[in-house]
């Protein structure tokens, strides 16, 4: 199976900002984690900041 996983603002600040609060994976390392967990899918990962960027993602997808 082919998924793709948008990941909007802010969250290419993951492991950067306040590790109490916010943990400190990153965005990448989360990544990994998903990939290791399913080894039969085949992921495409996006992360944008802008609302426009994410929208013409989605209408890209097959």
């Amino acid at each position: 199976m082919k998924i793709l996983i948008i990941n909007g603002p802010n969250l290419n600040m993951l492991g950067k900002r306040d590790e109490d609060q916010y943990g400190s994976l990153t965005l990448s390392a989360i990544q990994n984690i998903i990939e290791d967990e399913f080894i039969k899918d085949e992921f495409a990962f996006f992360q944008s900041n802008l609302e426009g960027e994410i929208v013409t993602e989605i209408q890209r997808a097959p």
